[in-house]
Formats: structure tokens, C-alpha cells, sequence
């Protein structure tokens, strides 16, 4: 069985789909720069050429509006955003553009675009380049929000995003880049809005995305020790939720820990808490409980990074107040 790196996934997702799709291209600044995007698309501009791997200024809103405007006329771009921070600039351009055109227009014109934003944070970077903005675009209607934890799902969610008739945010995290599994060599599909279940487990569901699924594995393996037995319920889908996968779960279990590497305060880990309420209230045996950002800009002393960000120890912890 063949394994891979997360980056090497999506890598190579991005070579097969240019190959497969005419319409498809890949536009942003530093898309051929390794300090922007890593090894994301290495050789890409050398097998498509500058007029599908468009390297662009300094100028997030004027980038994305040109992805909307492909899309609209037909294409399917992938607009690349190397710091998730910067996509503030492309609010308008996302928010009141790209999410609305295919309900405005009665679902006569579509918008298949993806709009690909990064999470490059630690190493002291500090409050404007450590965001994790997955919330604030899950809030609005008309966009979809994908966040892959392995190898496996980075390459597929890609492949789904890029095909899928109206935008969808997909969102890594440059700290999953050394992760490695197996990844199929062709082209495939993970279906959006739809969870895994990466451990199964009978006491406590932890219910969480993009890193916070490797932390929380890591607390599960600790938390055998001492015969706790947990599930792990990866989302890999922000919007739309797996609503029902997450009630089944939490259903057998009847505790809930929700790990997000976001704030807290009005973030995915309320919205999950509340899908736990409206769905699987009667289950519940203790209050659902949350790990996730504090409601703080990042920090940018390393000291001070050490207990900012969620670990595993921190899901241990609320594994064991909701045992309690």
C-alpha cells in the first residue's frame, strides 16, 4: 500500500487535475514560490505552463474577483491564498460575489470555483499570519467549507472541491505536511459533508478537524492507559456538517469533547455543540465540552505559543472533566 505525504498529496491532486480538466487553473501569488505554499505545486508550471499556473501581485481582492469572474464564464479555478489571514482582503469578492451569484441568478449560473486558503502558524509568527478563520466563512450561505486531517482526504476533498458546481473553501493546514498515509495513485472523490470515524471508541466522542484530529488520535492512545476508551469522529467537512454522523456518535457514547483549532468563542465547536443539543440531547450523560483557541490573537513569544495552542493534553483533560 502505497504512502505519502500530506503535501505530496496535494501536490500530485493538483497535477492530476489539471491534466483531467481543461477547465480547470491554478491562480495566486506565490503559487510557484516555496515560502508561499511549500512543496504544493512543484513542476506544475513547467508541465502547464504560465497561462494555467498563474503567479500573481500582491492583490487578494483583484485575484479572487478574476476566479469569480472565470468561473461564471465556465472555468473552474483554483484561486490560492498562502496565509488564510490575507483572505480578509477577498471578503467582498467571496462573501458578497462568489456565494450569492448561483441563488441570485436562480440557479441558471453557477460559481465552481475553490478558493484554496492556507493556515501557516507557530514558530512566533504572531497575531497577523496565525488565523484560522474556518468559522466565519462556514457562517455564510452559498459557500462550503472542507478541512482535510490526512493524506488520503487532501488529495480526494481537492478532486470533490474542484468539481463541485458552486465555491468551496478548502482550507489546510501547513501543519499537517509531514503527515503520512495511504493515498490511492488516481484520481478520486472524498463526498463533501460527510465525517469519518478515524477510532472507534465507547466512552467519550472527541469530535474534531484538520489538526486537532491528529492531537486528539494522540489523546486517545494516551488516554488507553488509563482505560478510557475514546471515539474519534474526524468532520473533515466544516459546512455542511455531518449532523448525522455526529448524533449517532455521541448517541452511543453519551459524552461529547469538541476540538477546534479556531477560537471559541462563536466558532465551529459551538456550532457542533449545538448540533449535539438539537440532535442528541437525551443521550447526553455530562455537558458537552469544548478545546479550542483561546478568544486571544496569537502570541508571538514561543513561551507563550506553548499554551496558546490545543494539544493533546488539553483533550485529555476534557476527556476526563466530562468522565468526571
Amino acid at each position: 500500500m502505497r504512502e505519502i505525504s500530506f503535501v505530496e498529496a496535494i501536490n500530485e491532486a493538483l497535477h492530476q487535475i489539471l491534466e483531467a480538466e481543461d477547465s480547470a487553473f491554478l491562480i495566486g501569488q506565490g503559487v510557484i514560490s516555496p515560502w508561499y505554499v511549500g512543496s504544493t505545486t512543484t513542476g506544475l508550471l513547467d508541465k502547464y505552463g504560465p497561462e494555467r499556473v498563474i503567479d500573481t501581485p500582491v492583490s487578494e481582492g483583484a485575484i479572487t474577483g478574476a476566479a469569480v469572474g472565470a468561473a461564471l464564464a465556465g472555468m473552474r479555478p483554483i484561486v490560492e491564498h498562502p496565509r488564510l489571514d490575507f483572505m480578509y482582503l477577498a471578503m467582498d469578492q467571496i462573501i458578497n460575489q462568489a456565494a450569492n451569484w448561483y441563488y441570485m441568478f436562480g440557479h441558471q449560473v453557477s460559481v465552481p470555483m475553490v478558493i484554496w486558503g492556507i493556515i501557516n502558524r507557530g514558530g512566533e509568527q504572531a497575531a497577523q499570519h496565525s488565523q484560522a478563520l474556518q468559522a466565519m466563512y462556514a457562517h455564510v450561505p452559498g459557500l462550503k467549507v472542507v478541512m482535510p486531517a490526512t493524506p488520503y482526504d487532501a488529495k480526494g476533498l481537492f478532486y470533490s472541491s474542484v468539481m463541485d458546481d458552486n465555491p468551496v473553501l478548502y482550507i489546510d493546514e501547513r501543519w499537517l505536511y509531514g503527515q503520512r498515509g495511504h493515498v490511492p495513485e488516481g484520481l478520486y472523490e472524498v463526498p463533501i459533508g460527510k465525517g469519518e470515524i478515524r477510532r472507534s471508541g465507547n466512552d467519550v466522542t472527541v469530535i474534531a478537524s484538520s489538526y486537532m484530529v491528529v492531537e486528539a488520535l494522540e489523546a486517545a492512545e494516551k488516554l488507553l492507559g488509563d482505560g478510557i476508551d475514546v471515539e474519534v469522529l474526524d468532520l473533515r467537512t466544516i459546512k455542511p456538517l455531518d449532523e448525522e454522523l455526529i448524533a449517532e456518535s455521541v448517541g452511543r457514547t453519551g459524552r461529547a469533547v469538541v476540538a477546534d483549532g479556531g477560537w471559541k468563542s462563536f466558532g465551529v465547536s459551538a456550532e457542533v455543540s449545538a448540533v449535539i443539543m438539537e440532535n442528541a440531547f437525551s443521550s447526553l450523560k455530562a455537558p458537552v465540552s469544548r478545546v479550542a483557541l483561546p478568544d486571544s490573537p496569537a502570541p508571538a513569544s514561543r513561551k507563550l505559543e506553548a499554551v496558546y495552542y490545543p494539544t493533546s493534553d488539553n483533550i485529555i483533560e476534557a476527556v476526563k472533566k466530562t468522565l468526571s
